[in-house]
Protein backbone atom coordinates (compact mmCIF):
# COMPACT_ATOMS: atom_id res chain seq x y z
CA UNK A 1 0.00 0.00 0.00
CA UNK A 2 1.20 3.61 -0.65
CA UNK A 3 3.37 5.11 1.96
CA UNK A 4 2.09 8.78 3.05
CA UNK A 5 3.39 11.73 3.47
CA UNK A 6 2.13 13.04 6.89
CA UNK A 7 2.30 16.40 8.83
CA UNK A 8 2.82 16.74 12.70
CA UNK A 9 1.60 19.46 14.81
CA UNK A 10 2.47 18.91 18.59
CA UNK A 11 4.15 20.53 21.33
CA UNK A 12 8.29 19.83 21.68
CA UNK A 13 8.42 19.87 25.00
CA UNK A 14 8.23 17.68 27.78
CA UNK A 15 4.85 16.21 28.24
CA UNK A 16 2.14 12.93 26.82
CA UNK A 17 1.24 15.16 24.15
CA UNK A 18 4.44 15.18 22.90
CA UNK A 19 5.64 11.95 24.34
CA UNK A 20 3.19 10.15 22.32
CA UNK A 21 3.56 12.38 19.10
CA UNK A 22 6.97 11.35 18.75
CA UNK A 23 6.94 7.78 19.46
CA UNK A 24 3.77 7.19 16.84
CA UNK A 25 6.02 9.38 14.41
CA UNK A 26 9.15 7.28 15.36
CA UNK A 27 6.86 3.86 14.68
CA UNK A 28 5.30 5.42 11.85
CA UNK A 29 8.59 6.23 10.05
CA UNK A 30 10.17 2.33 11.06
CA UNK A 31 6.77 1.28 8.64
CA UNK A 32 8.31 3.54 5.94
CA UNK A 33 6.06 6.67 6.32
CA UNK A 34 7.72 10.00 5.82
CA UNK A 35 6.75 12.03 8.81
CA UNK A 36 7.13 16.09 8.50
CA UNK A 37 6.76 17.71 12.07
CA UNK A 38 6.35 21.51 12.06
CA UNK A 39 7.06 22.74 15.30
CA UNK A 40 8.94 25.65 17.18
CA UNK A 41 11.85 23.51 18.11
CA UNK A 42 12.71 19.98 17.54
CA UNK A 43 10.59 17.45 19.85
CA UNK A 44 12.63 15.97 23.01
CA UNK A 45 12.17 12.69 22.47
CA UNK A 46 13.87 12.90 19.43
CA UNK A 47 17.70 11.41 20.28
CA UNK A 48 18.45 10.14 16.95
CA UNK A 49 17.84 10.94 13.15
CA UNK A 50 15.80 9.07 10.90
CA UNK A 51 15.46 9.17 7.09
CA UNK A 52 11.78 9.38 7.27
CA UNK A 53 11.70 12.40 9.65
CA UNK A 54 12.09 15.41 8.81
CA UNK A 55 11.81 19.13 10.63
CA UNK A 56 10.40 22.19 9.48
CA UNK A 57 10.59 25.01 12.36
CA UNK A 58 8.05 27.76 13.11
CA UNK A 59 10.11 31.02 13.52
CA UNK A 60 8.97 33.83 13.97
CA UNK A 61 10.11 37.86 14.12
CA UNK A 62 8.69 40.50 17.02
CA UNK A 63 6.85 43.58 15.43
CA UNK A 64 5.40 46.68 17.86
CA UNK A 65 2.80 46.84 16.41
CA UNK A 66 2.02 42.90 18.60
CA UNK A 67 1.65 43.03 22.32
CA UNK A 68 2.83 38.98 21.89
CA UNK A 69 3.96 37.62 18.95
CA UNK A 70 1.60 35.77 16.87
CA UNK A 71 2.62 31.90 16.99
CA UNK A 72 -0.65 30.84 16.05
CA UNK A 73 -0.31 32.73 12.37
CA UNK A 74 3.13 31.79 11.97
CA UNK A 75 2.39 28.49 12.67
CA UNK A 76 -0.70 28.26 9.94
CA UNK A 77 1.75 30.15 7.60
CA UNK A 78 4.24 27.61 7.94
CA UNK A 79 0.88 24.72 7.64
CA UNK A 80 0.39 26.21 4.35
CA UNK A 81 3.73 26.31 3.30
CA UNK A 82 4.62 22.64 4.26
CA UNK A 83 1.14 21.07 2.56
CA UNK A 84 2.05 22.80 -0.64
CA UNK A 85 5.59 22.53 -0.57
CA UNK A 86 6.10 18.43 0.21
CA UNK A 87 2.28 17.26 -0.86
CA UNK A 88 1.33 16.31 2.35
CA UNK A 89 -1.16 13.36 2.23
CA UNK A 90 -2.67 14.38 6.01
CA UNK A 91 -2.53 16.24 9.01
CA UNK A 92 -2.10 14.64 12.34
CA UNK A 93 -2.60 17.74 14.80
CA UNK A 94 -2.30 16.85 18.68
CA UNK A 95 -4.58 19.20 20.92
CA UNK A 96 -7.61 21.43 19.52
CA UNK A 97 -6.10 24.50 20.99
CA UNK A 98 -4.31 25.75 19.12
CA UNK A 99 -2.93 23.44 16.75
CA UNK A 100 -6.09 22.39 15.07
CA UNK A 101 -6.99 25.65 14.63
CA UNK A 102 -3.71 26.63 13.22
CA UNK A 103 -3.92 23.64 11.12
CA UNK A 104 -7.98 24.60 9.92
CA UNK A 105 -6.27 28.07 8.71
CA UNK A 106 -3.10 26.84 7.08
CA UNK A 107 -5.04 24.65 4.77
CA UNK A 108 -7.58 27.17 4.03
CA UNK A 109 -4.04 28.96 2.88
CA UNK A 110 -3.15 26.40 1.31
CA UNK A 111 -6.41 26.16 -0.64
CA UNK A 112 -6.45 22.40 0.13
CA UNK A 113 -8.90 19.68 0.77
CA UNK A 114 -6.28 17.70 2.70
CA UNK A 115 -7.80 15.79 6.05
CA UNK A 116 -6.69 16.86 9.17
CA UNK A 117 -6.89 14.37 12.36
CA UNK A 118 -6.88 15.78 15.66
CA UNK A 119 -5.87 14.26 18.58
CA UNK A 120 -7.50 14.89 22.22
CA UNK A 121 -4.95 15.01 24.99
CA UNK A 122 -7.15 16.25 28.43
CA UNK A 123 -6.02 19.87 28.77
CA UNK A 124 -7.40 20.50 25.65
CA UNK A 125 -11.23 19.83 26.61
CA UNK A 126 -10.49 19.55 30.57
CA UNK A 127 -9.64 22.86 31.42
CA UNK A 128 -9.48 25.27 27.87
CA UNK A 129 -12.91 23.73 26.98
CA UNK A 130 -14.10 24.83 30.25
CA UNK A 131 -13.05 28.32 30.30
CA UNK A 132 -16.06 30.49 28.63
CA UNK A 133 -12.91 32.35 26.74
CA UNK A 134 -11.83 29.43 24.81
CA UNK A 135 -14.80 26.94 24.81
CA UNK A 136 -16.31 28.26 21.71
CA UNK A 137 -12.38 28.13 20.20
CA UNK A 138 -12.57 24.53 21.34
CA UNK A 139 -15.47 23.53 19.52
CA UNK A 140 -14.70 25.33 16.55
CA UNK A 141 -11.16 23.43 16.29
CA UNK A 142 -13.07 19.98 16.66
CA UNK A 143 -15.56 21.17 14.02
CA UNK A 144 -13.22 22.08 11.54
CA UNK A 145 -11.00 18.27 11.94
CA UNK A 146 -11.87 15.86 9.60
CA UNK A 147 -11.93 13.30 12.51
CA UNK A 148 -11.09 13.62 16.04
CA UNK A 149 -9.64 11.46 18.93
CA UNK A 150 -9.16 10.67 22.27
CA UNK A 151 -7.05 9.13 24.31
CA UNK A 152 -9.34 7.60 26.70
CA UNK A 153 -13.28 6.51 26.55
CA UNK A 154 -13.17 9.47 29.87
CA UNK A 155 -12.01 12.06 27.81
CA UNK A 156 -14.26 10.92 24.64
CA UNK A 157 -17.54 11.16 27.08
CA UNK A 158 -16.29 14.85 28.35
CA UNK A 159 -15.63 15.97 24.76
CA UNK A 160 -19.31 15.27 23.96
CA UNK A 161 -20.28 17.12 26.66
CA UNK A 162 -18.79 19.34 25.40
CA UNK A 163 -19.76 19.81 22.34
CA UNK A 164 -23.73 20.06 23.29
CA UNK A 165 -25.07 19.74 20.28
CA UNK A 166 -24.21 17.09 17.41
CA UNK A 167 -21.27 17.23 15.13
CA UNK A 168 -20.32 15.55 11.56
CA UNK A 169 -17.34 15.09 13.30
CA UNK A 170 -16.73 11.96 14.50
CA UNK A 171 -14.53 10.74 17.97
CA UNK A 172 -12.63 7.82 18.03
CA UNK A 173 -10.94 6.35 21.60
CA UNK A 174 -7.58 5.26 20.54
CA UNK A 175 -5.66 4.36 23.55
CA UNK A 176 -1.67 6.13 24.32
CA UNK A 177 1.01 3.53 24.11
CA UNK A 178 5.03 3.47 24.94
CA UNK A 179 7.66 1.80 23.67
CA UNK A 180 7.69 -1.85 25.00
CA UNK A 181 11.56 -2.18 24.22
CA UNK A 182 12.47 0.74 26.19
CA UNK A 183 10.07 0.29 29.08
CA UNK A 184 10.40 -2.92 30.73
CA UNK A 185 12.07 -4.54 33.69
CA UNK A 186 15.27 -4.13 34.19
CA UNK A 187 18.36 -4.14 36.62
CA UNK A 188 18.67 -0.62 39.02
CA UNK A 189 22.19 -0.76 37.91
CA UNK A 190 23.83 2.03 40.86
CA UNK A 191 21.43 4.66 39.70
CA UNK A 192 20.15 4.31 43.60
CA UNK A 193 23.75 4.81 44.90
CA UNK A 194 24.25 7.47 42.39
CA UNK A 195 21.18 9.73 43.79
CA UNK A 196 22.34 9.26 47.55
CA UNK A 197 19.66 6.74 48.28
CA UNK A 198 20.21 3.58 50.48
CA UNK A 199 19.83 0.25 49.13
CA UNK A 200 17.08 -0.67 52.32
CA UNK A 201 14.96 2.42 51.61
CA UNK A 202 11.63 2.43 49.73
CA UNK A 203 11.41 4.75 46.53
CA UNK A 204 8.25 6.27 45.47
CA UNK A 205 8.39 8.15 42.13
CA UNK A 206 6.32 11.11 40.60
CA UNK A 207 6.43 12.23 37.08
CA UNK A 208 4.98 15.08 35.19
CA UNK A 209 5.08 18.79 34.61
CA UNK A 210 4.35 20.39 37.70
CA UNK A 211 1.42 22.18 36.95
CA UNK A 212 -0.97 22.82 39.50
CA UNK A 213 -4.11 20.12 38.11
CA UNK A 214 -1.52 17.44 38.99
CA UNK A 215 -2.24 18.29 42.58
CA UNK A 216 1.72 17.65 44.03
CA UNK A 217 1.42 19.52 47.56
CA UNK A 218 -1.03 16.50 48.30
CA UNK A 219 1.83 14.30 47.22
CA UNK A 220 4.22 15.83 49.38
CA UNK A 221 1.38 16.15 52.21
CA UNK A 222 1.13 12.28 51.83
CA UNK A 223 4.76 11.18 51.79
CA UNK A 224 5.29 13.53 54.76
CA UNK A 225 3.10 10.52 56.34
CA UNK A 226 5.07 7.62 54.99
CA UNK A 227 7.90 8.76 55.64
CA UNK A 228 7.62 9.29 59.39
CA UNK A 229 6.66 5.62 59.69
CA UNK A 230 9.24 3.82 56.53
CA UNK A 231 12.28 5.17 55.48
CA UNK A 232 11.98 6.34 52.24
CA UNK A 233 12.71 9.05 49.45
CA UNK A 234 10.49 10.34 47.16
CA UNK A 235 11.74 11.27 43.39
CA UNK A 236 9.98 14.31 41.49
CA UNK A 237 10.59 13.89 38.35
CA UNK A 238 10.38 17.18 36.19
CA UNK A 239 10.02 21.10 35.87
CA UNK A 240 7.52 22.99 35.94
CA UNK A 241 5.69 26.45 37.12
CA UNK A 242 4.97 24.60 40.18
CA UNK A 243 9.07 23.79 40.80
CA UNK A 244 9.80 26.76 43.19
CA UNK A 245 6.81 26.27 45.57
CA UNK A 246 6.83 23.16 45.80
CA UNK A 247 10.75 23.25 46.69
CA UNK A 248 9.50 25.51 49.71
CA UNK A 249 6.67 23.46 50.71
CA UNK A 250 8.98 20.55 51.26
CA UNK A 251 11.32 22.26 53.43
CA UNK A 252 8.02 24.13 54.76
CA UNK A 253 7.19 20.18 55.98
CA UNK A 254 10.15 19.14 56.92
CA UNK A 255 11.13 16.53 54.05
CA UNK A 256 13.36 18.16 51.93
CA UNK A 257 16.40 15.82 52.87
CA UNK A 258 13.37 12.85 52.18
CA UNK A 259 12.85 14.45 48.67
CA UNK A 260 14.85 14.48 45.65
CA UNK A 261 13.93 16.84 42.79
CA UNK A 262 15.58 15.60 39.64
CA UNK A 263 14.75 18.03 36.92
CA UNK A 264 14.27 16.88 33.60
CA UNK A 265 15.59 13.04 32.70
CA UNK A 266 16.01 11.05 29.85
CA UNK A 267 16.59 7.84 31.64
CA UNK A 268 12.40 7.63 32.98
CA UNK A 269 12.94 3.53 32.60
CA UNK A 270 16.13 3.23 34.88
CA UNK A 271 14.12 5.43 37.61
CA UNK A 272 11.31 3.49 37.45
CA UNK A 273 13.45 0.50 37.93
CA UNK A 274 15.10 1.97 41.44
CA UNK A 275 11.22 2.72 42.64
CA UNK A 276 8.95 0.73 44.29
CA UNK A 277 5.67 2.96 43.77
CA UNK A 278 4.54 5.60 41.64
CA UNK A 279 2.21 8.20 43.14
CA UNK A 280 -0.08 10.18 40.99
CA UNK A 281 -2.75 12.62 43.01
CA UNK A 282 -4.04 14.65 39.61
CA UNK A 283 -6.89 16.58 39.76
CA UNK A 284 -7.77 15.84 36.15
CA UNK A 285 -5.62 13.49 34.24
CA UNK A 286 -7.32 12.17 30.54
CA UNK A 287 -5.78 9.38 30.16
CA UNK A 288 -2.10 9.68 32.42
CA UNK A 289 1.18 7.95 30.52
CA UNK A 290 3.34 8.02 33.08
CA UNK A 291 1.11 5.42 34.82
CA UNK A 292 1.55 2.87 31.54
CA UNK A 293 5.20 3.76 31.61
CA UNK A 294 4.91 2.92 35.16
CA UNK A 295 3.52 -0.74 34.82
CA UNK A 296 5.40 -1.42 31.96
CA UNK A 297 8.36 -1.31 34.45
CA UNK A 298 6.47 -3.20 36.76
CA UNK A 299 6.12 -0.46 38.74
CA UNK A 300 2.67 -0.20 40.75
CA UNK A 301 0.85 3.01 41.54
CA UNK A 302 -1.36 4.86 43.90
CA UNK A 303 -3.54 7.07 41.70
CA UNK A 304 -6.55 9.40 41.99
CA UNK A 305 -10.03 7.81 40.71
CA UNK A 306 -10.63 10.25 37.88
CA UNK A 307 -10.70 10.70 34.09
CA UNK A 308 -9.14 8.49 32.04
CA UNK A 309 -6.68 7.02 34.99
CA UNK A 310 -9.26 4.35 36.10
CA UNK A 311 -8.67 2.95 32.33
CA UNK A 312 -4.97 2.43 33.46
CA UNK A 313 -4.59 1.36 36.74
CA UNK A 314 -7.38 -1.23 38.33
CA UNK A 315 -7.75 -0.89 41.79
CA UNK A 316 -7.06 -3.86 43.56
CA UNK A 317 -5.30 -5.20 40.57
CA UNK A 318 -1.94 -3.40 39.54
CA UNK A 319 -2.80 -0.09 41.76
CA UNK A 320 -4.94 1.37 44.49
CA UNK A 321 -7.49 3.92 43.05
CA UNK A 322 -8.11 6.72 45.91
CA UNK A 323 -10.97 9.88 46.16
CA UNK A 324 -9.01 13.06 44.48
CA UNK A 325 -8.05 15.16 47.61
CA UNK A 326 -7.94 12.19 50.19
CA UNK A 327 -4.69 11.90 51.26
CA UNK A 328 -5.21 9.86 54.10
CA UNK A 329 -6.59 7.38 51.79
CA UNK A 330 -3.37 7.67 49.66
CA UNK A 331 -1.00 7.33 52.89
CA UNK A 332 -3.40 3.81 53.98
CA UNK A 333 -2.95 2.40 50.28
CA UNK A 334 0.88 3.91 50.11
CA UNK A 335 1.78 1.90 53.28
CA UNK A 336 0.33 -1.36 52.43
CA UNK A 337 1.20 -1.77 49.24
CA UNK A 338 5.20 -0.84 50.05
CA UNK A 339 5.42 -2.91 53.67
CA UNK A 340 3.64 -6.18 51.86
CA UNK A 341 6.24 -7.61 48.91
CA UNK A 342 4.01 -10.00 47.73
CA UNK A 343 1.36 -8.21 47.26
CA UNK A 344 3.62 -5.79 45.24
CA UNK A 345 5.12 -8.86 43.35
CA UNK A 346 1.06 -9.19 42.01
CA UNK A 347 0.33 -6.26 41.12
CA UNK A 348 3.94 -6.36 39.12
CA UNK A 349 2.52 -9.20 37.73
CA UNK A 350 -0.67 -8.30 36.98
CA UNK A 351 0.59 -4.77 35.47
CA UNK A 352 2.54 -6.13 33.52
CA UNK A 353 0.17 -8.25 31.30
CA UNK A 354 -2.38 -4.94 31.08
CA UNK A 355 0.34 -2.73 29.38
CA UNK A 356 1.32 -5.78 27.23
CA UNK A 357 -2.35 -6.81 26.00
CA UNK A 358 -4.36 -3.41 26.57
CA UNK A 359 -1.81 -1.53 25.11
CA UNK A 360 0.04 -3.15 22.91
CA UNK A 361 1.73 -0.34 20.80
CA UNK A 362 1.79 -2.36 17.30
CA UNK A 363 -2.04 -3.14 17.63
CA UNK A 364 -2.44 0.55 19.12
CA UNK A 365 -0.13 2.39 16.17
CA UNK A 366 -1.99 -0.17 13.49
CA UNK A 367 -5.19 1.67 14.60
CA UNK A 368 -3.98 4.84 13.63
CA UNK A 369 -1.66 3.60 10.31
CA UNK A 370 -5.73 2.46 9.58
CA UNK A 371 -6.76 5.65 10.67
CA UNK A 372 -3.96 7.49 8.18
CA UNK A 373 -5.31 5.47 5.46
CA UNK A 374 -9.25 6.11 5.82
CA UNK A 375 -8.42 10.11 5.88
CA UNK A 376 -6.10 10.30 2.87
CA UNK A 377 -8.57 8.47 1.11
CA UNK A 378 -6.11 5.62 0.31
CA UNK A 379 -7.73 2.29 -0.58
Amino acid sequence: MKKLKIGVICYPSLGGSGVVATELGIMMANRGHELHYITSSTPFRFVDEHPNIHFHEVTIDGYAVFKYPPFDIALANRIAQIIETEHLDLLHVHYAVPHAISAALGKDMADSDIGVITTLHGTDVTILGRDPSLRNTVRYGIRKSTIVTAVSESLKRETMELMETETETEIRTIYNFIDEKMYTPRHPGTLKKDLGIREDEKVLIHISNFRKVKNIPDILKGFQEIVRRIDAKLLLVGEGPEKEKLEAFARQLGIQEHVIFTGKRNDMPQLLAISDMMIHLSEKEAFGLVLLEALACGVPSIATDVGGIPEVVEDGVNGFLVPYGNVEAAVEKGLLLLRDDELRAQFKENGLIVARKKFCSSEIVAQYERLYYEVAGVQ
